[in-house]
């Protein structure tokens, strides 16, 4: 199928409310749009933009993952132990493994013994808590590795290296979930697993490698974060499931399954951190910064729920619906 309006009428939603909150901050704020700042923006966004992007792919098959925050903590705290002790490839290894594990053991408990995904990771989410604190004893574990540290530190052409990561992963998984029979495999299993079933597609495994793939992310998150930081704390990433669901939701991937990209992701991710940037530009109060965020997350799921009734309130005026609010078919669009 090729690309057209309609087929990217949900990413669309999502790039008009990053434009419209950039010209209300660039009217706002003198220091928005400069170079300095929107380089900020992208570094900031990194960390829950990579655990959005797995968080997508999981999502399209019509199931959810809260462990990513805790596998980040979790992965980051053995990371820079094993960093501490046996170097810098055994800690890559080690944390890239722990996420890898944690995504495997996610995939079984949804698949093998039919355990809800919400149920599932939420369990997950409370042991992996549990064990970071227990590891470090509560405690942060410090990163002097200078090679490490260039992994959230260093830049490259000027440009960060974890703007970078982002966005090599994103073209990679991008490739993937729209070129590749995995990636097809995933449509149609968050489309009708059953049908999919019958057809010959191996549902529980392509479920299990989803999990995996959003573990492995979360690893890689965490990596970025422990570097930027020079320290790995234990809570590191207590919440940021909720903000990578957030930025899924946003650039139009739908809760049913069977449909969404990631470069909806991407730019649903960049309206967050974009709003958080603008909000700490004007001086904006941290109680308050929760609950604008709450209102975005709240209007893009009442577009992604009542796009029929919005359109509907056009065709009565006898006015064409905006090209954002046009309708998707339920299909990947590919191209």
């Amino acid at each position: 199928m090729t690309w057209n309006v309609k087929s990217l009428g949900r990413q669309l939603r999502a790039v008009w409310m990053l434009l419209l909150v950039g010209v209300v901050l660039t009217v706002a704020s003198p220091v928005f749009l400069t170079r300095t700042n929107l380089l900020n923006v992208g570094l900031a966004t990194s960390v829950a933009a990579l655990l959005a992007l797995g968080q997508t792919y999981v999502i399209i098959l019509a199931e959810i993952d809260l462990s990513v925050g805790a596998t980040l903590g979790f992965s980051a705290a053995v990371t820079a132990m094993t960093l501490r002790d046996h170097g810098l490839l055994p800690a890559l290894l080690a944390g890239l493994a722990v996420g890898a594990a944690v995504g495997l053991v996610n995939g079984l408990l949804v698949t093998k013994t039919r355990m809800p995904s919400f149920i599932a990771t939420l369990a997950t989410l409370s042991v992996l808590s549990g064990m970071s604190l227990q590891i470090t004893s509560g405690n942060p574990v410090g990163v002097t590795d200078t090679t490490f540290q260039g992994i959230g530190q260093d830049r490259f052409a000027g440009i960060p290296v974890p703007v970078w990561i982002m966005l090599v992963m994103f073209a990679v998984f991008g490739f993937v979930l729209s070129r590749t029979r995995f990636g097809r495999h995933v449509y149609a299993t968050g489309d009708n697993a059953e049908a999919a079933r019958l057809s010959g597609i191996r549902t529980q495994r392509v479920k299990i490698l989803a999990f995996v793939i959003s573990g492995v992310l979360a690893a890689l998150a965490g990596f970025i974060l422990t570097a930027r930081l020079s320290t790995a704390e234990p809570t590191a990433g207590t919440g940021l499931e909720l903000e990578a669901i957030a930025a899924v939701i946003i650039g139009g991937t739908s809760l049913a399954g069977g449909r969404g990209t990631l470069l909806g992701t991407l730019v649903g991710a960049l309206v967050l951190g974009v709003i958080d940037n603008g909000m700490n530009l004007l001086d904006v109060s941290p109680f308050l910064q929760n609950v604008v965020k709450g209102l975005v997350i709240l209007l893009a799921v009442f577009l992604d729920r009542n796009l029929d009734a919005v359109r509907a309130l056009f065709r009565r005026r006898g006015e064409a619906a905006p090209a954002a609010l046009s309708p998707t078919p339920k299909e990947p669009a590919r191209g």
